[in-house]
């Protein structure tokens, strides 16, 4: 079966490859990952909008930090760059706007909801095991965890 998944993985990324969009895939993995790779500080009073070439464009919350940021744009280059695991972004454009803030709504309770057995979490660790990309093997870790629980009935 990881054999088949490795083709599969292989199979996804030709296909982005051929269409020109695997490079632009990983570099709005920043959106995802803003948080973790600029600090909790950062990301609350600035965020990611969009990406264009080279550029990474920040909203900032407030002129204070339009100026603190601009000061740190070398150092958020390199941690976002460290992130990518390449140099996609050689410039930071900052606009000032409205940064939502990040909603931590507290887990549904789990009385109602289904839970992998033991069973169940082997297979799909068995079924994963060879897959060698580590964000292919956690997509289809999940992909199986969500399929196995809808078959139970829990809404996902």
């Amino acid at each position: 079966m990881g054999k088949k998944l490795d083709r599969v993985s292989s199979t996804l990324a030709g296909i982005l490859r051929s269409r020109g969009m695997q490079g632009r895939l990983e570099e709005y993995r920043i959106f995802g990952q803003w948080e973790k790779t600029v600090g909790g500080l950062v990301a609350s009073h600035a965020r990611p909008t969009t990406m264009r070439g080279s550029k990474l464009f920040l909203t900032v919350d407030s002129p204070a930090w339009m100026q603190q940021l601009s000061l740190l744009k070398p150092e958020i280059i390199e941690k976002v760059n460290r992130g990518l695991g390449k140099d996609a972004v050689q410039d930071i454009a900052l606009t000032l706007g409205e940064v939502p803030k990040a909603e931590h709504t507290p887990p549904a309770p789990r009385s109602f909801r289904a839970e992998l057995t033991p069973d169940e979490r082997t297979r799909i660790d068995d079924a994963v095991a060879e897959i060698r990309d580590p964000e292919v093997k956690a997509a289809f870790r999940r992909v199986m965890e969500k399929d196995v629980l809808s078959r139970k009935g829990n809404r996902i």
